[in-house]
């Protein structure tokens, strides 16, 4: 596992989840770390290499081992027992969007200690040039940014747009913030998609369905548990990839 500054690996970096399955995981307390579905896997007969055609992390296994996710992917993001003893918390967009996703806080303090997250599906919606589709079928299966989709500096927030004042919402940006306006969906949008708490325990549910029961370990010490489930919302399984955050996302939850 890829490990931050300061940040230790967790006891996994992958796993299944069947649809309304739950894991629960130990996270130590201070850590920074993301999470994120892949989706349509698959392992060859013949090679045994394990591939997912959405948030693949190219580590051939079912453990990410370190490695993040391939875009387009919802991430949730997490840097815990930051600054003034809160942990930051979002779901982002930023790097596109596969599966719908929902982190909520259980027994934490905090004046933005909220339920966050995308629960929208917006593959189908998704702007005509940011759509993915599964090459077997022409489902769509996820939506690119469009950083990644164009590379143009002022979408990617990068050059003479690397400033808040130059990087602005674009009309991209704004097809996932009206889906989802709590959930990232460019560079700088920090001040509506960030929130924080203390002392929480976090449940993080893929794919949330109408029956979805979101529940997390009732232990307020830390190291903080992290309950992961499946939601009703698909009926495939879902592959958890685990990385630590690289120095160039962290500043994002601050």
């Amino acid at each position: 596992m890829l490990s931050g500054a300061g940040t230790a690996p967790l006891s996994t970096t992958g796993f299944t989840l069947q649809p309304g399955q739950s894991t629960s995981l130990s996270v130590p307390t201070s850590w920074s770390g993301r999470f994120w579905g892949r989706t349509f896997c698959s392992q060859n007969a013949t090679t045994n290499k394990f591939t997912c055609v959405t948030g693949d992390c190219g580590s051939g296994t079912l453990e990410c081992s370190g490695s993040g996710a391939v875009p387009p992917a919802t991430l949730a993001e997490f840097t815990l027992n930051g600054a003034g003893g809160l942990d930051f918390y979002d779901v982002s967009l930023v790097d596109g969007y596969n599966l719908p996703m929902l982190i909520s806080p259980h027994g934490g303090t905090g004046g933005n200690c909220n339920i966050t997250g995308c629960s929208a599906d917006l593959n189908n919606g998704c702007p005509s040039d940011l759509k993915v589709t599964e090459s077997s079928n022409g489902e769509y299966v996820a939506c690119k940014s469009a950083c990644e989709a164009f590379g143009d500096p002022q979408y990617c927030c990068s050059g003479a747009y690397g400033t808040p004042d130059k990087c602005k919402p674009s009309s991209y940006s704004m097809f996932f913030k009206n889906a989802c306006p709590k959930a990232y969906s460019y560079a700088y949008d920090d001040g509506t998609s960030t929130f924080t708490c203390a002392g929480a325990d976090y449940a993080i549910t893929f794919c949330p369905g109408p029956s979805t029961s979101v529940k997390s370990a009732n232990n307020d010490q830390y190291p903080v548990p992290v309950n992961v489930s499946a939601g009703s919302g698909r009926a495939r399984p879902v592959f958890i990839g685990i990385a630590a955050i690289v120095l160039a996302t962290i500043w994002r939850l601050w």
